[in-house]
């Protein structure tokens, strides 16, 4: 995945990288360069194009409580696979902010990979083929790419592996050009008193999908120079109308605010 960030280069303009993984790979950072620190050098090395991180399906003990809080230091976004076990749609609008997505197949489940040397837990099959759809109907994504593919005598890893590279191509076929977003053109505007913030929402009436805005400040260093349109959920939505600040918009404030 390393290479395919550093492919950004030239685009002068930061990304959102977004990780399908049971551990975060951020690793030494002084050690040469491997699948478990690559994310590290990602973070640490010039040029600096990683403007957020996500992971997806992070399972605890395989990281340290030094690496789950730097990412929240860095205000980075991970989701634990037992939420994501719950409810997949979870991962969706991550999937819609990203430019460049990898799924490592270590964050697959044994059983549906009939591998011995892999995990006892992770994503089941139709669950990992579900985030690679979510993927492919990205309108952001540009680059994706599926890792740690171990290819024995038995056939079920490129089975699966087949499958996943299916159900991307077909999210792909499904874009529905919804980004950058044009919310003059059927989309409906929510605004949400929230103790002293007024959250502004939208959906769109073509494929139901939520965004909410990101303000501009003026008089702060902001990061974003306008104001800025982020992927989220209709649970979001509804935190806002409970009275509660959605975590993604607190997380992607202070970021821009940092």
């Amino acid at each position: 995945m390393y290479p395919m960030y550093r492919a950004f280069d030239e685009h002068y303009t930061m990304i959102n990288a977004l990780n399908v993984d049971c551990r975060f790979d951020l690793g030494d950072i002084n050690a040469p360069i491997t699948s478990r620190n690559y994310v590290g050098k990602m973070v640490t090395e010039q040029p600096y194009n990683l403007f957020n991180y996500t992971n997806l399906g992070f399972q605890t003990y395989f990281n340290s409580q030094d690496e789950i809080e730097l990412l929240q230091r860095m205000y980075f976004e991970a989701d634990r696979l037992g939420a994501l076990d719950q409810d997949i749609t979870l991962a969706e609008p991550h999937m819609r902010d990203a430019d460049l997505v990898g799924i490592d197949l270590q964050s697959v489940r044994s059983g549906d990979l009939a591998f011995a040397k892999a995990n006892p837990n992770g994503f089941n099959g139709k669950q990992i083929c579900s985030l690679s759809r979510y993927a492919g109907i990205s309108d952001r994504l540009k680059v994706f790419g599926v890792f740690e593919t171990v290819l024995e005598a038995i056939d079920t890893p490129a089975q699966l592996v087949a499958e996943i590279v299916w159900y991307f191509i077909e999210g792909y076929n499904y874009r529905s050009g919804e980004y950058p977003l044009n919310i003059d053109d059927n989309v409906l505007k929510y605004q949400v008193p929230v103790e002293d913030e007024i959250l502004i929402f939208y959906k769109s009436s073509n494929t139901g999908r939520w965004w909410i805005e990101i303000p501009f400040i003026q008089g702060v260093n902001n990061k974003l120079k306008q104001h800025t349109l982020l992927p989220c959920s209709y649970q979001d939505y509804q935190e806002a109308c409970n009275q509660h600040l959605p975590d993604k918009w607190l997380r992607a404030r202070k970021k821009n605010e940092f």
